[in-house]
């Protein structure tokens, strides 16, 4: 969904497993649907985790405690490895998370996710560990991801980082553009090269 990202501060729902890829967190069954409906793919993230063979909620799976919510994943090292389906990026956003953090992401799905307005946000080892012991120890602590100034701060303990995100992206999240709304946003400029180089 396209939303302007400024800041964002929220609590966080924390998934502390490495090398999480992109078939655990939408299973290539799902692929074949010829739905693009948020809800559809948001509903079946980490689906073969969330539920067990008959359908219902698996009670010890985090996405299915009550105590944790939030905008904002936090995940392990080496998210989004795997195949390249932005199918990934579309349960992710389905879902409702408008950022992740990890210390690590696979490049298409992180550039997956940007395309899809997802903001995934890098940070050190040292800082994705401290995140996680301070969800750990208060689930309804929260974590202020400034757009703009592209800092990261664990509000627990005051501790923030600088992340890194492109310039284009930047600009296209914090105006809610897709690649298409930018050439159009752009089209004036575009034609006016168009005549000067003809």
């Amino acid at each position: 969904m396209k939303q302007k990202f400024d800041i964002i501060q929220s609590t966080c729902v924390p998934l502390p497993l490495e090398n999480v890829d992109t078939d655990q967190i939408i299973p290539a069954r799902f692929l074949k649907a010829t739905t693009r409906d948020e809800k559809f793919f948001g509903d079946n993230l980490f689906r073969d985790w969330r539920y067990d063979k008959e359908g219902n909620l698996k009670p010890d799976f985090v996405l299915n405690n009550p105590k944790y919510k939030g905008e904002i994943l936090v995940a392990g090292k080496n998210f989004g490895s795997g195949s390249s389906r932005e199918h990934a990026a579309w349960a992710i956003a389905g879902y409702g998370f408008r950022v992740v953090i990890s210390s690590f992401f696979a490049d298409i799905h992180k550039n997956n996710e940007l395309n899809n307005f997802v903001l995934p946000v890098v940070v050190s080892e040292q800082f994705l560990a401290e995140l996680f012991a301070s969800i750990e120890s208060n689930p309804e602590m929260q974590v202020k991801v400034d757009v703009p100034n592209q800092t990261v701060t664990n509000l627990a303990t005051g501790k923030s980082e600088q992340f890194e995100i492109n310039g284009y992206k930047k600009y296209c999240l914090m105006n809610a553009l897709d690649d298409i709304d930018f050439l159009l946003e752009n089209q004036d400029k575009i034609e006016q090269w168009e005549k000067n180089h003809d």
